[in-house]
């Protein structure tokens, strides 16, 4: 008779949590989940601004929040530290994700990655020439960049909607331009708005890179020790007048992409230091296993590089925390307090919301055509003008990122709320429109999968 080890005895309500809790995990790495979550933050906000409520809204997130000790003290909005601290941790997610592309992913390969990039330029370039020709003078040519940007969150997001019948090559294209897309749009919160720098802040930051890599080189591999140069990085970014979340991209580009060398392979170390708490364990000696468990911890911490094993442990807080508290303080625009008569509102609105639903998809393919005509770059196998078009539409989508460069745009709050009321239009209607050519452009993959012939109806 099979006998029953005292690990098999586990209680049924420990066995149904446990599986529990991995259906959940994997629900919340489901790209269209978080995408969902967003739109949901961003409804949440526009219905909570617009009722009965909406003192309380606005309230909210003007409500004061300090932070220090004694007489230094620092003392800010919520909005601030959603919009300038916590958006902080979303950019430094970015920045990781650009710096892993760029050592093994699309970005490592300039010949492959040299279409996405031409196509995410043309993606900047066209929306912000559509925004300035119905806005080119007066205070709202500065939201000139707000439709030049991607969020790729969402964008994903609907793409995974459209399941498998889309090409792989289609989502890492998107994925892409989206990150060269949110390259331009780091470059150009840098250059563009910033205002006025005062000099003396970047000592300070430096101060911080200084004391990044002074770790590294000491091979600390804890991410937690680094918290403390991110936040000096961050308070000399913010004494410059440069937006401090930029010190999340600074961040994210200097993270290690090797593990820490130890004096043994982890996956060896793993092995050897296993055989060694079974060995005290049998001996009744598991008052002297903490020394091995701290090596044990260090081992399983090292067998993914740092830009790896921080993105990955970001990712659910920055997806399902970080956007959707910043949609939801941020898309609440009051419709009866948005003032569309004095002419330059209604412009920015009507700017905003063409220039992501048609700009974007036009800018993207539209290079895209003409480097493949000259000969300079191909398409990537299995992917046609079908694709291509998918992609620009999606790339429409700028919600997050296009309202955060909105409020960096505009300090009138009729411009503002005209901006977020485009960008929410534009990105909803370009949302809706990359699903519908998504929904038929999957249906023509399959009838030609299923006819075996060659094009069909213009697909590829």
């Amino acid at each position: 008779m099979k006998r029953t080890t005292p690990a098999q005895k586990r209680p049924r309500a420990q066995i149904l949590t446990e599986r529990a809790l991995a259906s959940l995990e994997r629900f919340l790495h489901i790209e269209a989940v978080s995408g969902a979550v967003l739109l949901v933050a961003a409804a949440v906000a526009l219905i909570w601004a617009n009722s009965p409520l909406s003192e309380s809204y606005h309230h909210l997130w003007h409500m004061s929040l300090s932070v220090g000790v004694s007489e230094l003290v620092f003392d800010r909005p919520l909005h601030f530290w959603i919009n300038d601290a916590l958006m902080t941790v979303f950019f430094l997610v970015v920045g990781m994700e650009i710096r892993r592309e760029i050592h093994e992913g699309a970005l490592s390969d300039l010949r492959q990655a040299s279409l996405p990039i031409a196509a995410a330029i043309g993606g900047v370039v066209v929306p912000a020439l559509v925004y300035l020709a119905l806005n080119g003078s007066g205070p709202q040519a500065q939201g000139w960049a707000i439709p030049t940007a991607t969020d790729i969150a969402f964008a994903v997001g609907v793409l995974a909607l459209l399941g498998k019948s889309i090409p792989g090559n289609v989502r890492v294209f998107l994925l892409t331009l989206a990150i060269i897309d949110d390259v331009i749009a780091v470059l150009i919160i840098a250059f563009f708005y910033s205002g006025g720098l005062e000099y003396g802040g970047f000592a300070v930051a430096a101060l911080g890179i200084v004391m990044v890599f002074a770790l590294q080189g000491m091979g600390v591999g804890s991410a937690y020790v680094y918290v403390l140069p991110g936040a000096i990085i961050w308070s000399g970014l913010l004494m410059t007048g440069a937006h401090p979340t930029l010190a999340g991209v600074v961040l994210g580009l200097m993270t290690p992409v090797t593990s820490v060398r130890l004096r043994e392979n982890p996956l060896d170390a793993l092995s050897r230091i296993a055989t060694e708490l079974l060995g005290l364990e049998q001996n009744g000696k598991t008052d002297h296993m903490s020394g091995p468990l701290k090596e044990l911890r260090r081992a399983q911490r090292e067998l993914l590089p740092p830009v790896v094993r921080v993105q990955a442990a970001l990712h659910p807080w920055v997806a399902y925390g970080v956007m959707p508290l910043f949609a939801l303080a941020n898309a609440g625009v009051s419709f009866a307090g948005v003032n569309l008569s004095g002419g330059a509102p209604l412009w920015v609105m009507i700017g905003v919301g063409i220039a992501l639903i048609a700009g974007k998809p036009l800018g993207v393919a539209s290079v895209s055509w003409l480097l493949v005509r000259l000969g300079l770059c191909r398409l990537p196998p299995g992917m046609g003008w079908g694709s291509v078009w998918l992609i620009g539409l999606l790339a429409g989508i700028g919600f997050t990122m296009s309202i955060f460069v909105s409020m960096l745009a505009f300090t009138d709050e009729d411009m503002l709320a005209a901006a977020k009321l485009g960008v929410l239009a534009g990105s909803f209607v370009s949302a809706l429109l990359g699903l519908g050519w998504g929904v038929l452009y999957a249906r023509g993959i399959s009838q030609k999968d299923v006819a075996g012939r060659g094009n069909l109806a213009g697909y590829p």
